[in-house]
């Protein structure tokens, strides 16, 4: 089969690994503006040659799916895979007329605006199939109109190879832990450091003024000297980062895709994951994470304290993670998922 997978912006974690699983027994091709590199990656200029939001992508979506037209026109892939609403739009005007089927990933938010929701709803019902990162987002897609026939729920997967238990580590003192990755949801981890007066709480992502935003409230909470803001980290250092920590904190009230989550189980390190999205699925509250609500401060320091306390259900709920990322959630599965629907689709 050859596949053709589309993203108009930065490449979702687990796409590279993916493309690499699927292309062991198939022809695999990303087409992308961004210039990540790598086998099977193919840049299609579009716009100025800068990272954008998919907002500001809008006006260069035209000049996108017409370059790739004009590779399709020279190669037809049997399937076309499009990750997010404006590579969705990109590839149905690219595939016009070419009778190629397209399968749609979409990164759902229940706060998107209304000219998008009316996009995706648009996108949703021209895709010959369409795929849920998790039952939250299954149920949000059939609110939007999407038939529900056409939906199937395949979870975005995680590198079980790069992300493991064993490994290097960052240095680290002699505090417990806490790691948050990504600014949504970072506050309340702020918040809830200062009923557990033993621990850090290192923040890694994020722009500068969310940063300086997450320092202020940490002065105005006392906690500012067990705070390090660490800014962007290469996705290729976040295993280290991973294996340095406790406990990893991932609280955003948005959770399309529950990545930290997952590659946090995948290195055997607890998670205490807010209550939303994909997090209901990967999650199995006390046994390999907390799932909790984000803005409940003392109830997550209550489930920190409780893991911190208890090395032995610390130590359960990290090889019950890792067990449960490793079976449920490798590339390997989800390849096959994957490749399930796109035969589904085809047929």
């Amino acid at each position: 089969m050859d596949i053709a997978i589309v993203s108009a912006h930065e490449l979702t974690p687990d796409t590279p690994a993916i493309a690499r699983e699927l292309g062991r027994g198939h022809r695999v091709t990303v087409y992308t503006r961004s210039k990540a590199k790598g086998a099977g990656v193919e840049h299609v200029p579009a716009g100025p040659d800068v990272e954008l939001s998919e907002n500001d992508l809008l006006p260069y979506i035209s000049d996108f799916s017409a370059g790739l037209r004009l590779r399709w026109r020279e190669h037809r892939p049997d399937i076309i895979h499009a990750y997010s609403w404006s590579s969705g739009l990109a590839a149905i005007a690219g595939s016009e007329g070419l009778g190629v089927p397209v399968t749609q990933t979409f990164q759902v938010h229940g706060d998107a605006g209304a000219p998008v929701r009316r996009l995706e709803c648009a996108i949703g019902r021209r895709a010959r199939a369409v795929i849920a990162a998790c039952a939250d987002e299954e149920s949000e897609l059939i609110r939007m109109g999407v038939p529900r026939r056409n939906i199937s729920v395949v979870p975005h997967g995680v590198d079980v190879e790069r992300f493991r238990r064993q490994g290097p580590a960052f240095p680290r003192g002699e505090r417990p832990r806490l790691l948050h990755v990504g600014l949504p949801g970072a506050a309340s981890a702020v918040n809830a450091l200062h009923a557990v007066p033993e621990a850090e709480l290192v923040i890694a992502g994020g722009d500068d003024p969310g940063i300086e935003r997450l320092r202020a409230l940490a002065e105005d909470r006392g906690v500012a000297d067990r705070v390090e803001t660490l800014g962007l980290i290469p996705h290729t250092a976040m295993p280290k980062l991973m294996r340095s920590a406790d406990l990893v904190l991932s609280l955003p009230a948005s959770v399309p895709y529950g990545t930290v989550a997952l590659e946090a189980m995948a290195c055997g390190i607890p998670v205490i994951a807010s209550a939303a999205g994909a997090h209901l699925d990967a999650v199995v509250d006390g046994v390999t994470g907390f799932l909790i609500r984000p803005e409940r401060p003392l109830e997550i320091a209550s489930r920190i304290r409780r893991l911190l306390d208890d090395t032995t259900l610390r130590t359960a709920i990290g090889y019950a993670a890792a067990d449960r990322a490793r079976s449920r959630y490798s590339v390997e599965r989800i390849s096959m998922e994957l490749l399930r629907v796109y035969e589904k689709t085809c047929a």
